[in-house]
């Protein structure tokens, strides 16, 4: 009987008891351990989350990487009123305490503090990477995964112990204690589980053996008391083991997607982003007044930087304001960037206010100096020349408070506070959400068409009537409307993981990029077409080469300022050589004018005009401005062209000098210098020309293959069969084909 005593006693300690301790356990915790999957659950819905794995060692760079995606998930999880998970799959390494605990200020940190954390343990962890996952809310594990052993047998420092022993002061993992804890670090130290009664009330604790001992002077009624852990049994704790005594582990999972699976976490979630340093990185700086050369410069480096696939674009903003169009132009290049693909940072040393201000506000993320200012983008317009700027009429305003509340937005941040910022009557209030509390900033109109969501709170003091919202970067940071202000440009690259030994070289405007800007304007435009076509006309009258070299050289100017303007790229380029190949062929292979030199005029124009605007605005509703800037410098210039070829035809014979240049028919002089032909030669080429095959006639000008001949009377457009022939020598006719009349040179 004593042996069956012994073996039944030894059966109930090994398994009846553990099945017993477990059931009563889970049906104590059940009701008193919230979990996050129940939290998260919306009736099917997915809930905004995002996989992150930690790798080793830590940099400061994954931290503040990991600091972004913190933000942008939080920011998310308002707009959605749910609450935010992420997972961190936490790998044992070899990282320094010092980044351990900065990871761990990240996650305690009250900026984050809708933001729920879960550790994701799929193999065993130890030393200091396992106090990350004492930091979460709930810690996710493998079957026979281990956690545990902080100290790995080395002895810790006292501000060591006590900053592993503070993660349990935190209450964020019900199942965590200092007690277990203390187990962690010390393998000597022995781990109860208290079961106490207090009011009726029973609390199961898990406390050391001096805990206990404590708790016991304080005559506390203690109903249980059973050892989890004996002295010199190890430090760590097994994930199936410390499920069954309800300590650590929330849940067990086999893999990734059974954890998107326990906290409604879409598939996407578990494409990660990436932490690792950021090296290709650009800094453009945008100071002094927002005009068209800002416009043309910053269009073309977010052109750039996106064609050399740039992860990082920086815009240092320090710019007193400008002109609103043009910011409009620029903030809407800059919101139309995924971030995705290219993450556009703002940074605000000292001033973004007015047109520098919307820039600001276009980029995905927004750092300031804690001193900086930002706001203040009231729409001014001067009512007469050298008069006083006064507020613009509303049917301006309202259109630009409608496309300042949708950048705000595109980018997370509150509409109301961009739009006080436009208009000094419109005052912005705090809005608590009355179902889960989330604080924002709306106009009292917004909170109106609201009001069973949202509670209005007091005025934001910086939007009184009057004035324009115009706030620091400490202020910004505390309205949603920036990230934790930075000291120096060193903090930015700092906080956006950039390595410390790369040189950052900024981007600056130079002298070129107002040339650009100039030749892209109007008049710049204009000018270069003007010359250029002006010149290639007096080239074709006179055939020295001379006018050709202005030609080119305006032609291209003219295309390589529309290609760094953005509005000109291959197809116009090819468009325009296309025209000129064929005009040529009209010239100087086929006399006369047919269809070659109209579809060479028409190809000509129509890449010029091309090669002036996108054609992006010219639809309902947009702009009719944008577009005359495009078309303004072709139809003007061809207008003038018109009008100067016809004065030259008309003075150009007259002017010395000039006048040697013209290919003149022979026996013509200016009116008073000499006899002049007959008027039935001067129109002998428009009309029927007595010629035969075999008649002899001079070239009065080169043919090259194309050219003039004196036949008699007759001073007619001819071409030769094949080599050039200089003026002076004479030639016969071998054959004529309607108006086409092919010449050879006569042999001695």
């Amino acid at each position: 009987m004593s042996v069956m005593r012994k073996v039944g006693s030894r059966f109930f300690r090994r398994t009846a008891r553990p099945v017993l301790l477990l059931i009563l356990a889970m049906a104590a915790f059940a009701e008193r351990i919230p979990s996050v999957a129940d939290e998260g659950a919306t009736g099917g819905q997915d809930v905004p989350g995002q996989f992150i794995t930690l790798t080793t060692p830590l940099t400061d760079q994954q931290l503040s990487r990991l600091n972004q995606q913190f933000s942008r998930l939080q920011q998310e999880g308002q707009q959605r009123s749910v609450r935010p998970v992420v997972v961190l799959e936490v790998s044992s390494g070899s990282s320094r305490l010092g980044q351990v605990r900065d990871l761990i200020d990240i996650l305690l940190s009250p900026e984050f503090n809708e933001v729920r954390t879960v550790a994701w343990i799929p193999e065993s962890v130890a030393g200091n990477h396992a106090a990350i996952a004492l930091a979460c809310h709930e810690i996710v594990m493998t079957a026979d995964a281990t956690l545990g052993e902080l100290a790995r047998g080395e002895p810790v420092r006292a501000a060591d112990r006590e900053f592993y022993l503070s993660l349990a002061d935190t209450r964020r993992n019900s199942r965590l204690s200092r007690g277990i804890i203390e187990a962690m670090i010390d393998r000597q130290v022995t781990l109860h589980r208290v079961t106490s009664r207090t009011a009726g009330n029973e609390q199961i604790r898990f406390m050391t053996a001096a805990e206990l001992r404590l708790l016991q002077q304080q005559q506390i009624e203690i109903t249980a008391v059973e050892t989890i852990r004996e002295a010199g049994g190890g430090s760590s704790f097994r994930a199936d083991q410390a499920l069954a005594d309800g300590l650590l582990v929330t849940h067990l999972a086999a893999g990734r997607p059974r954890v998107a699976e326990l906290f409604h976490l879409p598939l996407e979630s578990m494409r990660e982003p990436d932490l690792r340093e950021s090296s290709n990185v650009r800094l453009v700086q945008v100071h002094g007044p927002i005009f068209a050369a800002t416009r043309d410069f910053v269009l073309r480096e977010i052109r750039n930087a996106r064609a050399e696939g740039i992860d990082t674009l920086i815009v240092e903003i320090d710019s007193p304001g400008g002109d609103k169009m043009i910011s409009e132009e620029i903030t809407t290049a800059l919101v139309e960037i995924d971030p995705a693909e290219m993450e556009t940072v703002a940074w605000i040393p000292k001033m973004a206010l007015s047109a520098g201000g919307l820039i600001a506000f276009g980029c995905n993320t927004l750092v300031m100096h804690p001193d900086a200012q930002i706001g203040d983008i009231g729409v001014i317009g001067q009512i007469e020349p050298g008069g006083a700027f006064e507020r613009a009429p509303e049917k301006i305003v309202s259109p630009f408070l409608e496309f300042a509340a949708t950048i705000a937005r595109r980018r997370n941040r509150p509409p109301g506070l961009l739009m006080a910022m436009i208009d000094r009557n419109l005052p912005v209030y705090r809005a608590t959400n009355r179902e889960d509390g989330t604080v924002t900033w709306m106009t009292e109109l917004e909170i109106q068409q609201s009001p069973d969501e949202w509670i209005q709170g007091p005025m934001v003091p910086e939007s009184r009537e009057g004035i324009l919202l115009t706030v620091s970067g400490i202020r910004a940071a505390e309205l949603d409307l920036a990230e934790a202000p930075c000291e120096d440009l060193a903090d930015v690259r700092l906080r956006l993981g950039v390595p410390s030994d790369l040189v950052l070289e900024p981007v600056r405007r130079t002298w070129v990029d107002g040339f650009v800007s100039f030749l892209n304007s109007r008049f710049g435009g204009f000018l270069l077409l003007s010359v250029a076509l002006l010149t290639l006309y007096i080239e074709v009258q006179t055939w020295t080469g001379v006018f050709a070299i202005p030609s080119v050289v305006c032609f291209t100017l003219f295309f390589w300022s529309r290609f760094l303007g953005g509005t000109a790229g291959v197809l116009e380029l090819l468009l325009f050589i296309s025209g000129i190949v064929l005009l040529g062929i009209e010239a100087f292979v086929i006399p006369g004018f047919g269809v070659f030199g109209i579809s060479g005029i028409l190809l000509t124009i129509a890449s010029l005009v091309m090669a002036s605007q996108t054609f992006s605005g010219i639809s309902a509703g947009a702009a009719f401005d944008q577009s005359l800037t495009g078309l303004f410098p072709v139809v003007s210039a061809l207008v003038t062209v018109i009008v100067l070829a016809a004065l030259l035809n008309r003075f150009l014979p007259s002017i010395p000098w000039f006048n040697r240049l013209i290919l003149t028919p022979p026996g013509y002089l200016p009116e008073g210098e000499g006899p002049m032909l007959a008027p039935a030669v001067s129109v002998a080429a428009g009309r029927d020309f007595l010629l035969a095959v075999g008649d002899q006639g001079i070239t009065s000008t080169a043919l090259r293959p194309s050219g003039k001949v004196t036949f008699g009377d007759q001073f007619l457009d001819v071409v030769s069969d094949g080599p050039y022939i200089d003026p002076g020598n004479a030639v016969e006719v071998v054959s004529i084909h309607g108006r086409r009349i092919v010449v050879r040179r006569r042999s001695e």
